[in-house]
């Protein structure tokens, strides 16, 4: 992590409800820039619903999300205007999908996907954008003699890294993850997680991944939160959290996903 005492996103008393369905109950945490934070429980426990509202896709009910600005200032996401959240989305911030095709534009060359949005945030010299949209083929682990081919004709192992490709090429300083190794199979999950791993400490990203998957959560965050129908339950270190649970619902999700 960097040696920066400074949070870049702060959660406070964040809450969903629809009608009396409570979605997402007084969530409040901090995340500082180079940590990953990894939101974990089974389906329906509330850590989807929280990561469209720190991602601005969702309006909370109650509570606030405020962000720090490369120019040193915090805002309240909610105060944000359309243009100005697509630019956070363009410059700052990656969303990497479960599935790859909600984050990619299929019918187009995988160098234009990565190279669209260099595009979007004011490259214009044709060469110098597939130079380097070429460069983070490379780093995905995608033939760069495939550059030209669109997505649709990938694995979906390739689909992921090249979605991730196209989140990491403008430098986001945050990038939220949905289940990215969701339906993947067992060998090209792991590649991808390395890669990831790779990534994300070689350029020092702040990462809110969602998983329910807590072999994914050890190998890739630094803390964790553990949400249990819309509540966080437990949250600290991964390594104490997984080792040592203390609450009964997290206990029984390591005993139950984790091998003894």
């Amino acid at each position: 992590m960097r040696d920066d005492n400074q949070p870049l996103l702060v959660c406070e008393s964040l809450s969903k409800s629809y009608g009396r369905l409570l979605a997402c109950n007084n969530v409040s945490f901090e995340l500082y820039p180079g940590e990953v934070l990894a939101i974990v429980g089974e389906s329906g426990s509330g850590k989807s619903t929280l990561l469209q509202m720190l991602s601005t896709q969702l309006t909370p009910s109650r509570g606030r999300v405020s962000y720090r600005m490369r120019d040193g200032v915090t805002r309240d996401l909610a105060t944000l205007g359309e243009a100005e959240r697509r630019f956070l989305f363009r410059t700052d911030w990656g969303f990497v999908h479960q599935d790859p095709a909600n984050g990619l534009r299929m019918a187009v060359s995988a160098g234009a996907n990565v190279g669209e949005r260099l595009m979007a945030v004011g490259w214009n010299h044709y060469g110098r954008i597939r130079d380097t949209a070429s460069s983070w083929l490379e780093r995905v682990e995608i033939s760069t003699d495939r550059i030209d081919d669109a997505p649709k004709t990938y694995s979906g192992g390739m689909r992921q890294r090249l979605q991730i490709a196209r989140n990491l090429v403008t430098e986001p300083r945050l990038v939220f993850m949905d289940e990215p190794t969701g339906g993947l199979d067992v060998s090209v999950q792991a590649r991808l997680l390395d890669l990831v791993r790779g990534l994300v400490a070689e350029l020092g990203l702040a990462v809110i991944i969602v998983t329910h998957d807590l072999a994914v959560a050890r190998l890739l965050s630094h803390r964790v939160m553990v949400m249990k129908g819309g509540e966080v339950i437990e949250t600290g270190l991964t390594d104490q959290v997984l080792d040592d649970p203390h609450e009964p619902y997290t206990q029984l999700l390591v005993s139950s996903i984790l091998p003894a």
